[in-house]
Parts: C-alpha cells; sequence; structure tokens
C-alpha cells in the first residue's frame, strides 16, 4: 500500500522534523506497540511497528512535496486496510508538523 502525505516545508526542514519525530516514535506509541525506527540516507527511513502479535513494515521517503509511505500489510489485516491507511495518514503527517 503506498500513502502519500503532502506538505509545504523547505527540503532541510522537513528532513530535521522527520528525524527529531522519528527518535520519539517509540515513546507514543506508549506501550501500546513496538516501533523501530532506522535512516539508511537523508530522505529514506524504514520504520517497523508491532502490535497484537502483528509486524508492519514501512518505507518512508521524503519528496520534494511529499511524505511517501510504503506499507507491507500483512494479508491477515486486509480487513483492516481502510483504518491502517488513516492511522498512517494522521501520524506521518504529524512527522512533519
Amino acid at each position: 500500500m503506498r500513502i502519500a502525505i503532502p506538505h509545504s516545508l523547505d527540503r532541510d526542514e522537513a528532513r530535521k522534523r522527520l528525524r527529531d519525530k522519528a527518535a520519539r516514535a517509540a515513546e507514543k506509541a506508549d506501550g501500546m506497540a513496538s516501533v523501530t525506527t532506522t535512516f539508511t540516507d537523508d530522505d529514506h527511513m524504514v520504520m517497523s511497528v508491532t502490535s497484537m502479535g502483528y509486524t508492519i513494515d514501512c518505507g518512508v521517503e521524503l519528496a520534494e512535496k511529499e511524505l511517501v509511505v510504503e506499507v507491507d500489510l500483512p494479508a491477515s489485516l486486509g480487513f483492516a486496510k481502510r483504518m491502517i491507511e488513516g492511522v498512517i495518514r494522521e501520524k506521518s503527517g504529524k512527522l512533519l508538523s
């Protein structure tokens, strides 16, 4: 699943915010999930979220005017695709706010 979240930040500011907020993602999960983030370069992050026995792996790319999230959604969570997409849009948008 590919989700694009538009932004209007310049690239340097977007990078700074993404790194700062990604570092605090595990704290924000508040014990409901385990979150790990790793930056593979300035504009790409790999994120893994584990909760309730499921692990969702995501690739995050910081593009010029959008944050693109590629989600590897397990088939067993297909029934929750829309809900998961909504949560990703909400939380990913906050990474740059």
